[in-house]
C-alpha cells in the first residue's frame, strides 16, 4: 500500500512538472511598445532559457485599467494550450502591499499578476485549481533587490520564465494560498423571463461596437429568431444613458448602412452595432464593470 501510495505522489509531481513546461510565455501589459520596457521583460526570460517561445497577448491595455486585463486573458487563454503560462502585469499599485501569485487554472494555464482584480474572470470561468504567492526571495532577479518598480520584469517575467522552462515546479513558486483571488464587483448575465441582464465588458474598439457577457446558450430559450426585434437599456453606474431597438441579423449587411443591429460575436455574446457605424461614440457608451445592459426579446 505504501509504494502505492509512494508512486501515486511521484506522478502527481511527474503531472505537475509536466504542465508547467510547454516552455510558452505570453505577454500582457499596459505598457505600449513605444519604449524598451517589454523588450526587457522579455530579455529577462531568453536570460533564463533560450529554448523559451515568447508571445505577446497585448501591450494596449489602457494605463491602469484591470478590468480590460481581466477581460483580455479571458478571452484569449482558453486558445492556449494547457501548460502555457501568461504574465499580465497591469499594476497601479506596483511596490506596495498587493499579492503578487501565480494562478494554476482548473484548464491547466498559469498567470502570473498582481491579484489586484486581474484574476476576476479567469477565475470565475475556468476556476481556480490552485494559487501560490510569489516568493521573492527565490523568484525574483538578483540584480532587481533595489527596484520596487518593475515587477514585470524583475519578479513576474523572471517567475514565468523560469516555470514554463522548468527550472522550477509550481510548487517551487511560493506557498500555497486559500483558493480566492481579489475580485472586482460587475453585473453576471442572468435571465428572468424574457429579460436579459448583464455586463458591457468590452468595446470592439477599432468599429465602436458594444459587446455584453450575455451568451447564445442563455438566449437560446427566449426563441430569438432572425428578424427578431431586441430593446436594450444601457446603464453607467445604474444610469440609463441608451435606449434602443435592434433587429436581430447574422450580418452586418442585414440592415441598412447607418442603422441599428444586433448579433453574437467571435465569442458568442450578444453585441449590438451601427452598420458602416459607431455606435459607442455615436451614443457615449464606455465598457467596464460600472456598464450594464437590459435586453428584452419581442
Amino acid at each position: 500500500m505504501k509504494k502505492i501510495l509512494g508512486l501515486f505522489i511521484v506522478f502527481s509531481i511527474y503531472l505537475s512538472t509536466v504542465f508547467a513546461q510547454n516552455k510558452i510565455v505570453v505577454f500582457q501589459t499596459d505598457f505600449g511598445l513605444k519604449d524598451g520596457a517589454v523588450s526587457a521583460m522579455k530579455g529577462v526570460a531568453m536570460n533564463v532559457s533560450s529554448d523559451l517561445k515568447l508571445f505577446d497577448l497585448t501591450h494596449e491595455i489602457p494605463a491602469y485599467n484591470i478590468w480590460e486585463a481581466s477581460y483580455r486573458l479571458e478571452q484569449t487563454i482558453k486558445y492556449w494550450p494547457a501548460g502555457t503560462v501568461f504574465v499580465s502585469v497591469v499594476d497601479p499599485g506596483v511596490g506596495t502591499s498587493r499579492r503578487s501569485v501565480v494562478l494554476k487554472t482548473k484548464s491547466g494555464h498559469f498567470i502570473v499578476t498582481p491579484d489586484n482584480g486581474t484574476l476576476t474572470l479567469v477565475a470565475k470561468s475556468l476556476g481556480i485549481e490552485s494559487i501560490r504567492e510569489i516568493d521573492e526571495a527565490i523568484n525574483r532577479r538578483k540584480e532587481s533587490k533595489e527596484s520596487y518598480t518593475f515587477h514585470g520584469r524583475d519578479v513576474y517575467a523572471f517567475t514565468a520564465a523560469r516555470l514554463a522552462s522548468g527550472v522550477i515546479t509550481f510548487d517551487q513558486v511560493g506557498k500555497l494560498l486559500e483558493p480566492a483571488v481579489v475580485s472586482l464587483a460587475y453585473q453576471e448575465a442572468i435571465q428572468t423571463g424574457n429579460i436579459f441582464k448583464g455586463n458591457i465588458p468590452i468595446l470592439d474598439v477599432q468599429y465602436g461596437n458594444v459587446w455584453t457577457n450575455i451568451s447564445a446558450d442563455m438566449m437560446k430559450s427566449s426563441n430569438l429568431k432572425y428578424g427578431s426585434n431586441l430593446h436594450f437599456i444601457i446603464f453607467k453606474n445604474k444610469v440609463k444613458v441608451c435606449e434602443i431597438d435592434a433587429p436581430y441579423v447574422a450580418t452586418f449587411g442585414g440592415v441598412p448602412e447607418g442603422k441599428p443591429l444586433c448579433y453574437f460575436n467571435s465569442l458568442m455574446q450578444l453585441s449590438i452595432a451601427l452598420n458602416m457605424g459607431d455606435f459607442a461614440s455615436q451614443y457615449h457608451i464606455g465598457s467596464g464593470p460600472e456598464w450594464s445592459v437590459e435586453v428584452r426579446v419581442h
